[in-house]
């Protein structure tokens, strides 16, 4: 959420140093066109002035057109470009590369983007003001290339409370983000071994180790999850998985599997399991899947988890939790890199879970998500759409996936989708070589979408299948 400060107005007005404010950002290009603004009550709650304040700033923008609203929706950034006067031909200077423009879309089921009314803003902001205030020799002492010890303590006690994971804070690598993580184990396990992910997964992984100059393979899956098999047959040394809640496939590992896979994994030193535990903490019906690394007694099982689903798509901070072994390898080999997430996140971070703020956060946020996946799952049932189409998957993460009855390809639909203003990708979009039974199964992500769209994407959605029914059932 945007802030302000509100220490030196002068002889202003509070609302109109906050009208200075925006305006003065939507000038600069700080608020993009289009960009929605906070809710009256969340933005006065969030700078500590009054509700009042916030809308009478609000109805001097919405004046002089560089806000407008739309009714049960909110205020939104207008488009000043074409209030701006036009340039004269004898100005000369470097003109700006535009790119192309895609349709406006007002429901999108790609996205993984946390809502800013969900994320704690005011906890957060109050632990940073007690940081600068009580740790600043800290703030300024550089941290251990594994991350600042109080924060890995932190995570070690949440992973043994949440997941039942023993583990020494010793073992936790603190990074920004899990893409880095991924590097720092390529130069740790080795550029000669041979990596693989699952097919279906998620493109950017295999990129990652693809851009370190590794050779990477794909590794069908089956209703259980990858073949173990396919893993012989193509002398992988290092898998990447996400047994917990396979992605896009949703596919939770069994426990026979998972044993297969351990069991794999120790037949040769060079061989380990990355476990990408991504969304973990959203399962919505039951109790979470105890962890592949839980049941690991050999040191097989690299463990890996990120804050930016917990807490915002923007907050890159991730872990890894290495066997011990590699632990003393990891700071033989790697200690001169420096900790890549600033002390003052990481101190944040650790009194945000060790006071509590994170269960009860994580909690709100389950009940949230619960309550927004029961009423897309209703709408869709309950609506024409529900006699084209059939639902898997839902009772974990924050996506679940839908088969629809059409003619069209997968591009097709999406297209389709698009140009009315929705946003979806196909499960075959995330294949090597697509199988036939993954077409017409789109993955339905529901984390960013408003509960008021939902009837609209819905119905955008029926228009599409019912005008190109392939007639399955």
């Amino acid at each position: 959420m945007i802030t302000y400060s509100f220490a030196s107005i002068g002889s202003d007005s509070l609302y109109e140093h906050l009208y200075k404010c925006i305006k003065n950002d939507i000038l600069q290009g700080n608020l993009a066109a289009g960009e929605k603004l906070p809710s009256k009550r969340n933005f006065a709650k969030n700078l500590g002035i009054s509700t009042i304040t916030v809308e009478n700033a609000y109805a001097q923008l919405m004046a002089e057109g560089y806000i407008y609203s739309i009714p049960k929706k909110g205020y939104f950034i207008s488009d000043i470009r074409t209030l701006a006067p036009k340039k004269h031909p004898s100005d000369t200077g470097r003109e700006t590369i535009q790119k192309p423009s895609e349709p406006e879309c007002f429901a999108d089921f790609t996205s993984n983007q946390t809502s800013s009314e969900y994320f704690p803003f005011s906890i957060w902001s109050r632990l940073i003001r007690e940081m600068l205030n009580e740790r600043q020799q800290n703030l300024m002492t550089n941290p251990p290339c594994g991350g600042i010890y109080e924060l890995r303590e932190a995570i070690a006690r949440h992973l043994q409370d949440f997941h039942g994971l023993h583990i020494s804070p010793d073992q936790i690598i603190i990074g920004a983000g899990t893409e880095y993580l991924y590097g720092i184990l390529i130069q740790l396990l080795g550029f000669d071994k041979r990596y693989a992910v699952e097919d279906p997964g998620y493109h950017k992984i295999s990129k990652i180790y693809k851009s370190h100059n590794v050779s990477c393979d794909y590794i069908p899956m089956d209703e259980g999850g990858i073949r173990i098999a396919e893993l012989e047959e193509k002398s992988i040394d290092i898998i990447h998985i996400s047994p917990s809640h396979q992605f896009p496939t949703g596919i939770t590992m069994p426990i026979g599997r998972r044993y297969e896979l351990l069991g794999w994994a120790s037949k040769a030193d060079s061989r380990y399991i990355i476990e990408d535990d991504y969304d973990s903490e959203f399962r919505l019906t039951g109790q979470p899947i105890p962890t592949l690394q839980s049941i690991d007694i050999m040191e097989k099982v690299i463990y890996i988890n990120t804050f930016t689903k917990t807490l915002a798509s923007t907050v890159r901070i991730s872990y890894m939790v290495l066997p011990k072994h590699l632990v003393k390898a990891y700071y033989a080999k790697l200690q001169f890199y420096s900790c890549t997430v600033s002390n003052f996140e990481q101190y944040t971070l650790a009194a945000f879970i060790n006071k509590g703020h994170f269960e009860k956060h994580i909690n709100r946020l389950r009940n949230y998500y619960h309550y927004k996946r029961d009423a897309l799952v209703h709408c869709i049932r309950n609506s024409p759409l529900a006699s084209h189409v059939s639902i898997s998957g839902e009772d974990a993460g924050l996506h679940f996936l839908m088969r629809v009855d059409t003619e069209l390809s997968d591009s097709q639909f999406c297209q389709k989708a698009l140009e009315q203003g929705v946003r979806i990708s196909a499960l075959s979009q995330y294949f090597m070589t697509p199988p036939p039974s993954a077409a017409h199964v789109f993955i339905i992500n529901y984390s960013s979408l408003e509960e008021e769209l939902m009837e609209k994407a819905v119905a955008v959605l029926y228009q599409i299948a019912s005008e190109n029914v392939h007639g399955l059932w």
